[in-house]
């Protein structure tokens, strides 16, 4: 699959998520599969953009290309200036976020807030488009399927940012009122795909290798976005992606094996946030790895007691040896 000039090596994607899909975790996904993965939604707004909370979303060091970054906001010339200065700081693809339904970003009218105003919508894609053009970078869309499920514009959004000039669209299948409730909408999805010339990501409930083809089939897109389901699994992604190819299913990954990429991510996650904010942040990627195996809840509400990154990568390594000894050689499902 292609996005502008780039050939992406699969077509099996990290949905960006705040305070998730930060460089560490975006390049772990990657080597363990992910053709392609979006940063955190980064402000427009730039009196937060020196912000230390900005600063590390747009730290891009040694990450593999191409780097694509996610703009949030909801005035058009901001937005603009947004998709530039991050071009400027290694962004080779702008991703406009109008799917986000937190309370903190619709209150200000962006992510999926702008689907109440689809003139604002096209002025919003046509700006960053402009800007963007010249430079040579391509400009996507992640979107839901509506503000409300009586109102649902999808369609009529995808077709107005085509005409605009986005080079992809990633369609969560819900609406902003759905949050994360109820059964994506995969129907929406195809009817979308079926519309649009250029390629469609289908996103929302996929959590299997079985699952992602099936999505895939059902709505045609050219392919999937794995949010929540990868959280403390990014192996997902080699096995979703094998899985599509071959159509068998790889095993999860050994106790050893395991132990190895968390206390990797540790590492890295303590050398990009530094002591304070690293032991702190790390805590809820161990709640996910570890939090639903036998015995991680207990041992996750002791870890998260532990005030220093030492100790926590520590505890974290001595839980592994504890469970090998005990006679368990894979934990992952």
């Amino acid at each position: 699959m292609r996005i502008g000039p780039y050939e992406l090596p699969n077509n099996v994607f990290v949905a960006p998520m705040a305070g998730v899909t930060d460089r560490p975790f975006r390049q772990l996904c990657k080597r363990l599969g992910a053709g392609h993965a979006v940063s955190e939604m980064a402000a427009s707004n730039p009196r937060l953009w020196h912000s230390v909370k900005t600063s590390r979303r747009l730290d891009h060091q040694s990450e593999s290309e191409p780097v694509a970054v996610q703009i949030a906001g909801a005035d058009p010339a901001m937005m603009a200036e947004a998709a530039v200065f991050n071009i400027e700081r290694g962004a080779r693809i702008i991703d406009i976020n109008m799917g986000c339904p937190a309370k903190k970003v619709c209150d200000v009218a962006a992510g999926s807030a702008l689907l109440r105003d689809e003139e604002l919508v096209a002025r919003i894609v046509g700006a960053v488009v402009e800007a963007c053009a010249p430079r040579g970078v391509p400009v996507t869309l992640k979107t839901r399927t509506g503000w409300r499920r009586a109102e649902r514009n999808a369609l009529r959004v995808a077709r107005r940012a085509q005409e605009l000039g986005i080079a992809a669209l990633a369609l969560h299948g819900r609406t902003r009122e759905d949050l994360y409730q109820g059964a994506a909408e995969y129907d929406t999805i195809a009817q979308v795909k079926a519309a649009l010339a250029i390629p469609v990501i289908a996103n929302g409930d996929i959590d299997s290798p079985e699952k992602a083809k099936a999505v895939l089939d059902a709505t045609g897109a050219d392919a999937v976005m794995i949010g929540r389901a990868a959280q403390g699994r990014p192996w997902l992604f080699r096995e979703i992606d094998h899985y599509l190819r071959t159509g068998h299913r790889l095993p999860g990954p050994t106790l050893d094996e395991m132990r190895a990429l968390l206390l990797e991510h540790l590492d890295d996650h303590y050398r990009f946030y530094g002591e304070f904010t690293g032991v702190r942040t790390a805590r809820k990627h161990i709640g996910w790895y570890l939090g639903g195996l036998p015995g991680g809840r207990e041992f996750c509400a002791r870890m998260n007691l532990i005030d220093n990154t030492r100790d926590q990568w520590q505890a974290v390594a001595s839980w592994f040896d504890q469970a090998r000894e005990a006679g368990a050689t894979r934990l992952a499902a």
